[in-house]
């Protein structure tokens, strides 16, 4: 199994907390972030929206991964389960389920401790 590794280096997720990134099989990847106070929503639980770029940036970080070049998402469902707040460690999981010669079909999850956050479904288009 790999270390993680910083994948926020530029872009979006660099100023959002940030992402770290590891291999822990030939279709299974793992990703996790530190909650911070901004990623919380006016009722201090965090925000759907952070949540969602979470599984998006973990799960098309996979996704580059597993088919070494470029996809982008085309579809990605989201199940809100349970909250966390500032100074939780989220770690995100993807699996990749199929691929065909240009769509990569993945699932995911976010999970604080053993608490589950959220689910996704999501399809990646091979682009590169």
């Amino acid at each position: 199994m790999e270390n993680f590794r910083n994948i926020s280096k530029v872009g979006f997720m660099k100023h959002n907390g940030g992402l770290e990134f590891r291999k822990i099989s030939d279709t299974e990847y793992e990703y996790t972030t530190t909650l911070q106070d901004f990623h919380m929503n006016a009722s201090g639980t965090t925000h759907g929206g952070y949540i969602m770029s979470v599984l998006d940036s973990g799960m098309g970080t996979s996704a580059h991964q597993f088919i070494k070049g470029i996809a982008v998402t085309i579809s990605l469902n989201i199940n809100f389960i349970g909250g966390s707040k500032p100074g939780d460690i989220i770690l995100g999981y993807a699996k990749m389920k199929k691929q065909t010669s240009s769509l990569i079909f993945m699932y995911g999850e976010l999970k604080c401790d053993d608490r589950l956050l959220a689910t996704a479904e999501g399809i990646w288009k091979v682009i590169k």
